[in-house]
This record gives structure tokens, sequence and C-alpha cells, in this order.
């Protein structure tokens, strides 16, 4: 394997410090996980560990609104923070095993040392027999830097890319041994960059309620989402898109 190869990705919550209790027991709920030990100076950090697989979810205590990001595990963190380097990207920190970059249109991510991940969790089965699935991170982009994304993250990551269900989505997917992909969502109006999580549901509703016994609440309704927050004030959304390959219903 090329040591610029992508070897495994994370999704990362960034939640506020004084509510981040709230979101770690809340995200642990909601995916079917455990907390691992915290760790970092200011113990800011913990991995949110499934049974049977390796981990896809960290969280992370943050001065602010938090969001979302994430985090990519290469072979090589020099030679892969370089290429991003040399597509655009912008240095943030770094420090043995990690850096810290920004995208051409805003977006922080971080190259992390590779630790033999591998194993993909299954989808969460709740006790109704429903499936879902964290398995994407949306970058909400804003409409100047939306084509500068587009062709950063395909380039960056060497995932296949195609334009989305809606003329403002661009997905760029990773091959299937990988548990996170990327949605570009270009934004009605200019102003910072973020990020969310998404889930796959098979049944959008039942998901809506189960999230909501455990704190969270509907924000919005779309054609293909319920957009949720979480009990530290986070936004995420639940979609119809199949647990087990991300993709929608046919003719959706």
């Amino acid at each position: 394997m090329s040591s610029g190869e992508i070897q495994w990705a994370y999704a990362f919550v960034d939640r506020p410090k004084g509510r981040s209790g709230r979101a770690h027991a809340f995200w642990a709920a909601v995916t079917g996980t455990r907390l691992s030990a915290f760790r970092g100076e200011d113990d800011q950090f913990v991995t949110l560990l499934p049974d049977g697989a390796d981990a896809i979810l960290k969280a992370q205590a943050v001065e602010g609104a938090g969001g979302a990001h994430l985090d990519f595990a290469v072979d090589d963190v020099a030679a892969k923070a370089s290429e991003a380097r040399a597509l655009g990207a912008t240095p943030v920190f770094a420090e043995e095993g990690l850096e810290v970059l920004r995208s051409p249109g805003g977006q922080l991510f971080c190259v992390v040392t590779w630790e033999g991940e591998k194993v993909r969790p299954e989808p969460l089965v709740a006790p109704d027999g429903t499936k879902s699935r964290l398995d994407q991170v949306c970058l909400d982009v804003p409409p100047a830097q939306f084509e500068a994304e587009k062709a950063f993250w395909p380039a960056f990551t060497g995932w296949a890319a195609r334009p989305g269900s809606r003329p403002e989505f661009h997905l760029v997917e990773p091959t299937p041994r990988l548990p996170i992909r990327i949605l570009l969502q270009r934004l009605d109006d200019d102003g910072p960059a973020g990020a969310h999580l998404d889930f796959s549901c098979s049944d959008l509703d039942a998901d809506r309620v189960r999230h909501e016994r455990l704190g969270a609440e509907a924000v919005w309704r779309g054609p293909h989402w319920i957009v949720m927050r979480d009990p530290a004030g986070g936004t995420y959304c639940l979609t119809i898109r199949d647990p087990e390959t991300g993709s929608l219903p046919s003719g959706r």
C-alpha cells in the first residue's frame, strides 16, 4: 500500500467544554459505544469504543461552539500532510504523529498515524429491529469555496467523487472497507465553513424518536433527512440512506 493511502478515517464530535459531558453520554448512547479513558492535557479527548470492531468516532471538548471534523489515518503523516499542502491546504499545528490542517475552503482536519484499524462496526440494531449507522461527515461549504472543496477532497483522499441527490450536494466516497464518507454541502449564503455528522437510518422517524428519548430534539425536516440538536447544542442529521450501503433508496 502507498504511504499516502488513507488506511482509516475517524469522525470527531467537537463540543463546548462546559457541555462535553452531556455530549459524551449522548453520543455513546446513540452509537451503542462506551467511552475510553480520557486523554490530553485537560482530558479533552475521548474515543467511543464499539464492541467487536475498531472505533470510528472520537470526541473533543473545545473552546467555542464546536462542530465536527475528520481525522485521516495514514502510514506516513509527514508525507500525507505535505501532499495536502501541495493541494492548497494550510498548516495549523503539528507534533509527532499528528498534523492539523485547514482545507482551501476553511475546513479543519487532521492527519494522524494509522494504528492498524481495519474492522468497521456493523450498523446499530435498536430494540425495535431498526438499524442506523454513523457513516458520514457533512462539510458545510460557503458558495464561494464550493468548487475548491470539490477539487481538494477527492485529490487529497484519492476517493471517488460524484454529484449527490440534489444540486447542492457532492459526494466523496471511500472503498467499502473504510467507515466514513464525506458529503460536501453548498450553503445558501457566505459565512464560515462548518461540519456536522450524519446517520443513515432504516426508519427515519423511529430513529428520531429514539434520539429524542436520549435527549436530542428535532429542528427541521428536509426531503431526505431530519436536522437534530444534541443535548450539548450541536446539530447533526438523520438521513434515509441505507445503513448497509450508505445509498439512498432507489428512486429518491
